[in-house]
């Protein structure tokens, strides 16, 4: 038997970002019901689109996605993103901007910021 330790590139976090039309009242009662059985599959909202769930196992993750596509509307986009804890804890997430952050855009506001592209 093989041993298997948890760790950070082990656990697994699944992002379920969507963009679902809600035109009709179909569509809204379709897009209701996806997010409500996110949620009853232990998903939490991050963002009004963007649904994110813990799993402690690559073979967790799989049963997830394979819940997620049986869920899927008839209508609309739905991406799944799968990153490991290590990944994960990378993540910056703010809320809103503190006030010496306000203060230094003002203040900084005349000084132009070269333009950098990023690949990663």
């Amino acid at each position: 038997m093989t041993e298997y330790r948890l760790n950070a590139y082990h656990i697994m976090w699944i992002f379920v970002f969507f963009d679902l039309p809600v035109c009709t009242k179909k569509e809204m009662k379709a897009a209701s019901l996806f997010r409500k059985n996110l949620e009853k599959d232990g998903f939490s909202m991050m963002q009004f689109s963007v649904y994110i769930r813990h799993c402690a196992s690559r073979e967790s993750v799989e049963v997830h996605v394979k819940r997620i596509k049986s869920l899927l509307p008839e209508t609309g986009k739905v991406s799944i993103l799968c990153v490991t804890d290590k990944q994960y804890g990378d993540i910056y997430n703010f809320w809103g901007k503190p006030q010496s952050i306000k203060r230094s855009k003002i203040i900084r506001k005349n000084i132009s910021e070269p333009i950098q592209l990023e690949f990663f």
